[in-house]
This record gives structure tokens, C-alpha cells and sequence, in this order.
């Protein structure tokens, strides 16, 4: 008896110490998970979330903090039922964009891009100004020709500080342009600080459909003739074809070709406005990319004005397609630039559909002078300089002073 209550002692123990050890493997087990699922990637803390693997070709970069950023968002912000979390992923692009320093690279959300697709193909009231950022500040490029920022007093290089009550300093350039436009016949307020001014003045600019005058020509006295280029549209390689022959018909012997105040437009016009002063396959303008590739733009070669003594007027308003053929006509002529330093934008954008009808405006390309200059963000030093005070460009007697030196600097060359 006594060795059948011994046995079945042992039998019980080993059951026993089996369940026991059955407990205890089972709360390490979850205790394990449990800590395991704690410390999980933040990646996977993120629930619900789609598409999260990292792109096979940046899978050296480390994404962790992103994410880690995101979970804390997720667990910790106070008021969670309002977490969007498609704008979170918006808001990530945008400062991703940012990030880089351009302010021509930008990201649009839908609603954005459709805004910014309509207004490229110029659906919108405005008041007529072309602008960029320069050195982080919101800035005039050029006031538009006979257009309501000109008419208001608007000036090129003009520091625009405040739109309405908004101010500018932590606007990307897009959402500036989209609170300056709006509906033809409304007032927007810009307040604008200019150098000479002691303190910032508001000029308050009524909307309007906007109209750009391309081209104006004007026939001076001993043999002048002047070219004034507002805007480097569409039409505008007609328009100053039909300059050249009232050129011929003038019997003039020396040009002025201005662009003051001409922010630019499309680079095929640039090249074919160009082409009257240089031979055919001669580079005007390079488009530099960031593998190292070039794209080279060559003369088309109407050659008309090859040999006629030339000056060219630029100013801080003289930018992007403006500052390609100024650069040309010094590289490959020799030709003078008079007046001041232009604004420097010298780069090409490309708009990149992306999901859910959002879009991408990319710098791709910088554009370089024949002679290898780079343009973008340093602009184009006058080789003749002349200063303007803070009043306009005329003085009392209506004169134009760059204009002025540009027609003394003509004659001095014909002189020789």
C-alpha cells in the first residue's frame, strides 16, 4: 500500500510541476509578445495606413523616424478624432518639397492642383505683376505694362510684406499668387517695403483680366530705334518679326532692345528672338540637368541684325527668358548690358501628375548662358550700371536715364 501511495504521489507531482511549467512558459510567452508588440517598428504601430513599404531604390535611407513621428501623433496628440490622415500624408509631401530650398518646387493636394491648372491657363482676374521669392522674400519680379500694379505704382524689386492681413513671410509662392488673384473689380491690399523707404507703404490694387502688351517700337532721332519686349509670350516671335520690318523700313542703323521689366516666358521664343543676332547653330542657351546632361538651344539663324550696333537695357524685373537672350547677345556679340542687375531665375519646372488628382512642380533644369554663366539666383551683372532712386524711372523732365545711357552708349560705339 505504501509504495502505491508513494507512486501516485510521484504521478501527481510530475503532473503538477508539468501544469506549472506549462503556466509559466505560457506568461513568458505573452509577456514576450507582449513586450515585442511595445516595441514593434513604429512602421507597424501606424495602423491602417496603406503602401508603407520603403521604394526598393531608398531602402538606404532610414525611415524610422518618419514613422516613429507619426505613431506618437497616432497615441499621444489630445485631440485624435480630429487626425486626418490623408493631410498628414499632404503635409509630409509639402514640407518634403520644401525641404529643398526651391521655391519653385511644390507639391499640391487636388484641390491646389486643379487651382493651379486653371490659373496656367490664365482663367483669373490679377494686377498684372509677375513675382517670385528672392533671398526667402516675396518679391516683385516685374509690374506688367499698362496693368493695375503699374498703374498703382508698383515697382520691379518691390518687397511685398503683407497681402491683406496675411503676412508673407511663411507663404510658399503658389499660395501667395493664389491670395493676390481673384475675382475682376475686387480690391487686394499689398503692403510693400522698398529700398529708400524708411518704413513699409500700403497700396491698395483693384483686379482686372490682364492684358499684356507684347511689343512696342519707337524710331529715334539719329538713327535709334528701340524695341521695348514686355513678356516673352506666345506671339511674341511674330510680333517682333514685325519689328524687324519696321526696323528695315526706318532705315535706322542702331537698336535698343528692352527688356526691362520683362519677366520672361517660353524658351523657344527666347531662342527665336535671339536668332536675329546671331548665325545659324550658334548655342543660345544650355539647359543643364542633374545627371550631367545638357540640352543646347541653337540659332535658327535670321542673322538681320547680326552686324547693327545693339545695347540691351535689363533691371531687376528682367528675368528668366529676358535673361537668356540678354546672356546671349553679350556671349556670342558682345553686346552691352545697361541698367541694373536682373533677378536671377534661371531654372525650368516640369508638372508631374501624381495619385489622387494631386500634381508636383519639379526644378529639373538650370539654364546657363552659351558661355557656361549660370543664371539661376544670381542674375545677370549689368556691364554699364546705372542708378535709380526710389522715384520713377523718369526724371523731372521726362527723361529715361537707363534709356538715356543706353542710346550715349550706342554712339560712343558708332564713334570708334
Amino acid at each position: 500500500m505504501d509504495g502505491y501511495m508513494r507512486s501516485a504521489r510521484q504521478h501527481y507531482q510530475k503532473w503538477g510541476l508539468a501544469i506549472v511549467s506549462f503556466f509559466v512558459l505560457g506568461a513568458s510567452f505573452w509577456l514576450g509578445t507582449l513586450y515585442g508588440y511595445a516595441h514593434r517598428p513604429a512602421a507597424e504601430r501606424v495602423l491602417g495606413v496603406t503602401s508603407q513599404k520603403t521604394p526598393e531604390h531608398l531602402k538606404d535611407v532610414d525611415f524610422s523616424l518618419f514613422w516613429e513621428a507619426w505613431a506618437n501623433l497616432e497615441e499621444k496628440y489630445v485631440d485624435r478624432a480630429k487626425i486626418d490622415r490623408q493631410k498628414m500624408v499632404y503635409g509630409a509631401i509639402s514640407g518634403l518639397a520644401q525641404s529643398l530650398k526651391d521655391p519653385y518646387t511644390q507639391f499640391f493636394p487636388p484641390a491646389e492642383s486643379k487651382q493651379f491648372q486653371e490659373d496656367i491657363k490664365g482663367s483669373f482676374g490679377g494686377i498684372g505683376a509677375e513675382i517670385g521669392i528672392r533671398k526667402g522674400v516675396l518679391t516683385v519680379i516685374a509690374p506688367l505694362k499698362d496693368n493695375p500694379a503699374e498703374r498703382a505704382g508698383i515697382r520691379a524689386a518691390d518687397s511685398i510684406v503683407k497681402i491683406n492681413d496675411t503676412p508673407t513671410a511663411d507663404l510658399t509662392l503658389e499660395e501667395a499668387v493664389r491670395m493676390i488673384r481673384g475675382e475682376v473689380g475686387t480690391n487686394v491690399r499689398l503692403m510693400i517695403f522698398r529700398e529708400g523707404m524708411s518704413k513699409p507703404k500700403e497700396y491698395i490694387i483693384t483686379r482686372a483680366v490682364i492684358k499684356v502688351v507684347v511689343l512696342t517700337t519707337e524710331k529715334r532721332p539719329n538713327g535709334v530705334f528701340v524695341i521695348k519686349l514686355n513678356e516673352f509670350t506666345e506671339n511674341a516671335a511674330s510680333e517682333f518679326r514685325k519689328a524687324m520690318q519696321e526696323f528695315a523700313d526706318s532705315r535706322s542703323q542702331k537698336l535698343v532692345l528692352d527688356l526691362r521689366n520683362n519677366p520672361g516666358g517660353y524658351l523657344t521664343v527666347a531662342v527665336d528672338i535671339a536668332s536675329w543676332f546671331a548665325p545659324a547653330g550658334e548655342v543660345i542657351a544650355r539647359e543643364h540637368y542633374a545627371d550631367g546632361k545638357e540640352d543646347v538651344y541653337r540659332s535658327g539663324g535670321y542673322r538681320l541684325l547680326e552686324r547693327v550696333p545693339t545695347v540691351v537695357l535689363v533691371n531687376e524685373g528682367s528675368a528668366s527668358a529676358s535673361e537668356i537672350v540678354a546672356g546671349a547677345l553679350r556671349d556670342l556679340r558682345g553686346i552691352k548690358l545697361v541698367g541694373a542687375k536682373t533677378f536671377g531665375k534661371g531654372s525650368v519646372q516640369e508638372v508631374v501628375d501624381m495619385s489622387r488628382q494631386s500634381s508636383m512642380k519639379i526644378t529639373i533644369a538650370k539654364w546657363l548662358t552659351p558661355n557656361g554663366t549660370e543664371i539661376n539666383g544670381k542674375g545677370l551683372e549689368p556691364d554699364i550700371k546705372v542708378e535709380i532712386s526710389e522715384t520713377p524711372p523718369k526724371d523731372a523732365e521726362g527723361k529715361d536715364p537707363v534709356m538715356e545711357k543706353g542710346i550715349e552708349t550706342l554712339n560712343a560705339q558708332m564713334a570708334r
